[in-house]
């Protein structure tokens, strides 16, 4: 099972870019996706963008991770 972790653009320099995790800024590739500017959502799985994502789905995986670890 593989894991992906919602991120924000914050800063493209291709084929790296800065990217938001939940408050941790940390710094990824981008080369395996188009188009990416700041302000796009992405999922990050060791340390590469590997999917775009809208804000739609952004609120439907926190809700998932949410739901994951409630008590």
């Amino acid at each position: 099972m593989c894991l992906a972790i919602p991120a924000e653009i914050i800063e493209v320099d291709f084929p790296f870019a800065i990217v938001d995790l939940g408050g941790a800024r940390k710094k990824i590739r981008i080369d395996l996706i188009d188009d990416v500017k700041p302000g796009d959502y992405v999922l990050v799985h060791v340390g590469f963008a590997i999917q775009k994502v809208n804000k739609k789905e952004l609120e439907e995986i926190e809700k998932l991770w949410e739901q994951m670890f409630q008590d």
